[in-house]
């Protein structure tokens, strides 16, 4: 039978398709050391597994549309320490940043209104743009330019009468750029004179690094009728399978319209609010343990990687990712072969192939994202395999 017409223009996420064939190389014994994923291994705050397990309620209720008013007053407190004012009305608990993301498209945008975005982005901003039928307007950052945010020329050029915002990720997914305040500055009163509105997708605040400071959105108040915060639980304490998120605006139509969406789906995850309010209660020495930790891992894995012959690679400032150029024909074909015809000593590696992370044709076809969410032994091993793979995958191909 047929599929509808939008389904089939989706595509499926470089992230996860590859998946079956890294399962049947475990099959064969293979051990798959997967940078392809920002999985961490590192454990989820103690304070929100203890919450999890002291619940005793006698059943799992609906909760509130918007979330329950314990954790958006937690996220109050939470913000302050980043400069940023705000009250538990100007913030909506979603399931997970990807349902945030989901719905400010929709609340923002008529089906083929535009949104302005930096290239590489976060791949699956492509089906939740796609989902509320919204056109992504690339505007194109280099990895000879260390992936710094274009000109506000070149973000003006794009601006058209269907553009309705311009959408970042601070600290970035994949490039690991962290924007500074006078780029935020310099992009909200572009936002202004053009009367659109500035997307700012912070999940990965936490993880700055080489003394890097983290500037939010939410603490330009000047701005704030046309400002939104997008945030997650998700990585900062490594709690990816809670799905708690959060769309965070001064702006009350914003969210009041999301709310029409957030009834409609009744409710966010109940238990996952219990430990998510939990983790905000976290030490300090908690997270900034895990900067730590991330800012080693990003020093072996870049390290490595940087020897490896012919490798291109941006040194990320902020997340737990960044893009590597290959010496290859094609990133994709490159990782079918690590998975499907390689090992080294037993163990292969797994990346996600960048060209979907943009939207202009045939950019990133060479290029990777790389998670650095492993144990260093482990980051050692990635790299000693890509080495090996590469010189094995360049003979195969006659690649000089």
């Amino acid at each position: 039978m047929q599929m509808s017409k939008r389904i089939s223009g989706f595509q499926a996420s470089p992230i996860r398709r590859l998946s079956p064939y890294a399962r049947a190389a475990e099959e064969r014994g293979v051990h798959v050391i997967h940078l392809n994923i920002g999985q961490p291994d590192i454990r989820t705050p103690r304070e929100a597994i203890e919450a999890v397990h002291a619940y005793n309620e006698p059943f799992i209720a609906y909760g509130t549309s918007e979330g329950e008013l314990v954790l958006r007053k937690g996220l109050c407190d939470y913000y302050k320490k980043y400069n940023a004012t705000v009250s538990p009305d100007e913030i909506m608990i979603t399931t997970g940043g990807s349902e945030a993301l989901q719905f400010v498209f929709m609340t923002l945008c008529d089906p083929y209104d535009e949104v302005i975005i930096p290239e590489p982005f976060y791949t699956n901003v492509s089906t939740f743009a796609a989902t509320a039928m919204v056109n992504l307007v690339p505007v194109t950052s280099r990895i000879d330019d260390a992936f710094v945010l274009p000109s506000i020329e070149d973000f003006e050029k794009r601006i058209t009468k269907k553009t309705m915002a311009i959408l970042l990720c601070s600290p970035n997914n994949p490039t690991g750029h962290v924007y500074t305040r006078q780029e935020l500055a310099d992009l909200l009163e572009l936002c202004r004179r053009h009367d659109i509105f500035l997307v700012v997708d912070e999940v990965y605040r936490e993880f700055c690094y080489d003394g890097e400071s983290f500037t939010s959105v939410l603490t330009f108040p000047e701005y704030g009728e046309r400002t939104i915060c997008i945030d997650s639980f998700s990585k900062r304490f490594s709690m990816c399978g809670a799905r708690i998120g959060a769309i965070v605006s001064h702006n009350k139509d914003v969210l009041s319209s999301a709310m029409k969406l957030a009834q409609a789906r009744l409710c966010p995850p109940a238990i996952e609010q219990v430990a998510a309010t939990a983790a905000l209660c976290a030490p300090e020495e908690y997270v900034e343990a895990v900067r730590q930790e991330y800012e080693k891992r990003r020093n072996t894995l870049v390290a490595g990687i940087q020897e490896i012959p012919g490798c291109k690679v941006s040194r990320p400032r902020g997340a737990f990712y960044f893009v590597v150029d290959f010496p290859v024909d094609d990133a994709e074909k490159f990782a079918l072969f690590m998975l499907r015809d390689f090992s080294w000593e037993g163990n292969t590696v797994m990346f996600a192939p960048a060209e979907d992370f943009y939207v202009t044709k045939d950019l990133g076809r060479t290029q990777a994202r790389i998670a650095y969410v492993l144990n260093e032994e482990e980051l050692k091993k990635a790299v000693k395999c890509l080495e090996e793979g590469l010189k094995a995958y360049r003979r195969l191909n006659s690649i000089i």
